[in-house]
């Protein structure tokens, strides 16, 4: 409904400054740690969207459908992630912030593939 519209936006924005309140002293003091997780999430998103995309050119699938399967695919859904490692283990918890630095990584590395998938458009008729 567009009336709701900002009212979403507002609530996933107010919810991410909350969140990132509580773990940011947590990611800033422990980099390594911040890294441990992220670099298996990157690999895991560009694989996934890799093998999706792959296929779907290899089954002569239209780029209108193998673009968005593949981002649907690779999609690890950390909105849903992060209510649920909160409501479980409490805003301080290790489940918490492996689902922070997930929302971290996902937003630029799906927009890396967006890119790569606009990009590559000219492979599928």
């Amino acid at each position: 409904m567009k009336k709701f519209d900002n009212t979403t936006m507002v609530g996933l924005l107010l919810t991410l400054i909350i969140i990132f309140s509580f773990q940011g002293e947590i990611i800033i003091n422990n980099p390594v740690h911040i890294l441990l997780i992220a670099v298996p999430l990157t690999i895991q998103t560009f694989l996934i969207f890799g093998i999706a995309y792959g296929w779907a050119k290899a089954w002569k699938l239209p780029h209108s459908i193998a673009a968005p399967a593949a981002m649907i695919g690779a999609s690890n859904f950390f909105e849903l992630a992060v209510a649920v490692a909160i409501s479980l283990f409490g805003l301080q918890s290790g489940a918490a912030l492996a689902t922070i630095v997930g929302v971290l990584t996902e937003v630029p590395i799906m927009l890396t593939l967006v890119k790569i998938a606009n990009s590559t458009r000219h492979w599928f008729k």
